[in-house]
């Protein structure tokens, strides 16, 4: 954490303009702005220019920055924190994996502010774009538009488990060859909510009635998480006594758990326009606001990942609720909250996709938003049904919340370490100075080993989930 305040004050004492030349990207600045969408609901950001920037013309306190991080962060990535500290070893070796990995964590939120406010950029594909070029910044939205794809379809699958154990407990009848209903169906259940809820909120062209749905997203993952550290505490008399591990399986099954851990913090794409709309952007500040933020969620995590593990040791479900009894009545509330904030966050994350898919149709079709004013909702609607189909249709044949997480937790740690990193060594780079000073020889190298790491995580990770799938 010192390691990441100290960054954040070299950073903030020099800021440069960097890439500022639009003629060199050969896109549109029209299409571009199409494509500054990608922020939080609950964020209210000021109009870009070169006068407002810095001038804390923004709306949002430290305090307020710091819920809203914390509510981009937390989410239902923390039902798969108990079976990641299984994969990691035990308590031990989820902790220290967690407490090694926040430092990186932290100090590219802390990268991410630096290189937004000195290429006056306020979302997280546009900084990449104006510090690093056209490649990386086509790549950061390709990567994008994947990463909200596949975490739509883990929030199908999310809505399949839980009503599953809703199911189950309502319904009475002994469980017999060929007695189930059709309407018990998973993939009925799965498909009727979908169609009936998540698709509605998803075509609108925008989402500003969805920014009250974060406050619902923060209680009910609280709730879950103080459900299951007091199902650990006061454990149900019908709990049978588990085998707890202490150490891995194998020492590469270590690494099998960053993919949670990955997914779980990953909330560098939103904080960008979180920096951008605080009354004063400055990146000392900042870096108190995220440290504080990733304390939070590292409490909630760990709250969750610890007692979750040692309720039901190695054999804990992917998703820890479907580990408990169906009939467990504070469980199923918790599952009701999980199946509402999912149903909130879908379209928010559909949100983000489509814009960057639209982004780049304007950006290389070369028509500017004016022009394309009159095909723009027959476009949405196509885009959003396409979508919407498609990541039901794999959701309904993917019933493992750990596979789909094995892949999107790789992106997210393309996010979380390897862009940052690619900002932070092309924005030292980019400076004039006459001697390279020790402080800018150890910030390259800082950024040289994120771009490493994030890159050994996003192939060790993918290339784990394609052997499993492979031998399955």
């Amino acid at each position: 954490m010192v390691a990441c305040a100290t960054l954040g004050g070299t950073m903030a004492q020099g800021t440069g303009s960097i890439n500022s030349d639009y003629k060199d990207w050969e896109w549109s600045a029209d299409a571009g702005e199409r494509a500054r969408l990608l922020q939080s609901p609950s964020v209210e950001t000021v109009p870009k220019s070169g006068e407002s920037q810095g001038n804390g013309l923004g709306a949002t306190s430290a305090l307020g920055a710091v819920f809203i991080v914390v509510n981009a962060a937390l989410g239902a990535g923390l039902l798969n924190f108990p079976a990641a500290f299984s994969m990691a070893g035990g308590v031990a070796a989820g902790i220290t994996l967690q407490m090694c990995m926040l430092i990186f964590i932290i100090g590219g939120l802390v990268i991410l502010a630096y290189c937004s406010q000195a290429s006056n950029e306020r979302t997280y594909q546009e900084v990449v774009w104006a510090v690093c070029g056209k490649v990386p910044g086509v790549l950061c939205e390709v990567a994008i538009a994947v990463y909200t794809f596949g975490t739509c379809i883990a929030f199908l699958i999310i809505i399949g488990d839980q009503e599953d154990k809703i199911i189950a407990a309502l319904v009475t009848e002994p469980e017999e060859a060929g007695s189930s209903h059709w309407y018990t169906d998973r993939k009925f259940t799965i498909s009727i909510t979908a169609f009936l809820l998540i698709l509605p909120l998803s075509i609108p062209k925008e989402i500003g009635f969805q920014k009250y749905a974060s406050s619902l997203s923060v209680i009910g993952t609280w709730y879950v998480t103080a459900v299951i550290i007091i199902k650990y505490i006061w454990p149900d008399k019908e709990l049978v006594p588990v085998e707890i591990p202490t150490s891995p399986s194998t020492w590469t099954a270590v690494f099998n758990a960053m993919p949670t851990i990955c997914f779980g913090f990953q909330c560098h794409v939103s904080s960008v326009p979180v920096f951008n709309s605080m009354k004063q952007p400055e990146v000392k500040t900042w870096g108190a606001v995220v440290t504080a933020a990733m304390v939070i969620a590292l409490f909630v995590y760990t709250g969750t990942g610890v007692c979750g593990f040692l309720t039901f040791g190695a054999g804990v479900e992917q998703d820890v609720l479907l580990s408990y009894p169906s009939n467990d009545i504070p469980v199923a509330l918790a599952r009701a909250f999980i199946i509402l904030c999912v149903l909130t966050s879908y379209p928010i994350l559909h949100f983000c996709g489509r814009a960057v898919l639209e982004g780049l149709w304007l950006r290389y079709t070369g028509v500017t938003v004016e022009e394309d004013v009159v095909r723009e909702r027959r476009r949405r609607l196509l885009q959003t049904i396409s979508w919407f189909l498609l990541t039901l249709l794999l959701a309904l044949f993917i019933p493992d919340i750990g596979k789909v997480i094995s892949v999107i937790g790789g992106l997210a740690a393309c996010f979380i370490f390897v862009f940052p990193g690619l900002c932070l060594i092309q924005a030292k780079l980019s400076e004039i100075q006459e001697t390279r000073a020790i402080s800018w020889w150890a910030q390259v190298s800082y950024g040289v080993f994120m771009v490493t790491l994030g890159a050994f995580i996003f192939g060790q990770t993918t290339a784990n989930a394609i052997f499993v799938d492979l031998t399955a």
